[in-house]
Formats: structure tokens, sequence, C-alpha cells
């Protein structure tokens, strides 16, 4: 089964976690491809038939990104805004993304307990599940690691991407 793994960190150099999960996802070989939005997009102008494109192809896509004040980043609430249009990901005509499976690999600056407190990630991820599940998804549990703000040990992270890569493997 193909899988792509859209990215979206905006400093993905500067981000520990990130960037050992995608150095651990490009060791897989190729049936795993991994597409930064920001690298390939910097001034975040998606082409949206080429995206389009680049998602009919796989089976499995992985949405990859860090928590930025409890909510996904805005480069990634575009993309989903912007690729998955009326008529080719729901609606009349729209059913490119039924039966594809939808994974989510989130990454908090803060510890796990400051999302224990009435609000849990799943909480805070459900919107996007609900609108994968609207385009006929099949929504997968989420891959995550907290606190990287709070001197996660670069083993740590290592052993948490190679759990991130088995999963995908799966």
């Amino acid at each position: 089964m193909s899988k792509l793994v859209v990215v979206t960190h905006p400093n993905i150099n500067q981000s520990l976690v990130n960037r050992l999960w995608v150095e651990e996802l490009s060791s897989l070989g190729e049936d795993v491809k991994v597409h930064s939005l920001y690298e390939k997009y910097p001034d975040l102008k998606f082409d949206v038939e080429a995206e389009q494109a680049l998602l009919s192809k796989y089976d499995e896509i992985i949405f990859q990104f860090p928590i930025h004040w409890f909510n996904v980043p805005f480069a990634l609430k575009k993309y989903i805004d912007e690729v998955l249009a009326y008529g080719w990901a729901f609606g009349p005509g729209g059913d490119n993304m039924k039966g594809k499976k939808i994974r989510m690999a989130a990454s908090t600056g803060g510890n796990k307990e400051a999302y224990e407190g009435g609000v849990s990630l799943d909480d805070l991820l459900q919107p996007m599940a609900i609108s994968f599940k609207f385009c006929g998804c099949d929504v997968l549990p989420t891959h995550r690691i907290y606190g990287a703000s709070h001197g996660l040990a670069e083993e740590t992270i290592k052993t948490n991407a190679k759990e991130y890569s088995s999963a995908i493997l799966a």
C-alpha cells in the first residue's frame, strides 16, 4: 500500500521532533513519500490540481504537524480548505478521497498533562477527523509525542520515530 506523508511544519530545520520523524520516514523507501508543504510552497499558494493529483495516487495519507495553540497549523487548515474541495473530495462527483486511510501525526510543545485537563489531543483533532470522515475516509489512530518544547531526550524522540514508522508500515 502506497503512503504519502504531508508535512506541515513552518521551520522543520529547527524542530527536533518533526525533523527526526521525517528522517525516519525518508529511510523507509519508495513506498512512503514525504511531501513538505512549506518546502514546496513557501508562500502557501498551493497548486490545487497538482495536490489533488498527488493525493489521488496514494492509499494512505498521513498528515504530520505540530500543534500550535491547541490547533493545527494555519497552512494545514488552508491546505484542507483548498485541496479537499467540493466536487473533488465531497459533494456531487466528490469521491476522490473515499476509502483512503488517513492518519495524523501530531507533536505538542506542551507536556501530556496540558492535554488532560478536560480537553485531550484527540478532542482537539476531532474537527479534522470529522472532515476526513465526511469525505469518506477511514481515520486511523493518531501518532503523537508530547513535550517537544520541554527538552525531550533525542533518544526518546528517536524511539517515538521508530514507533511512528512501524505504525505506518503495519
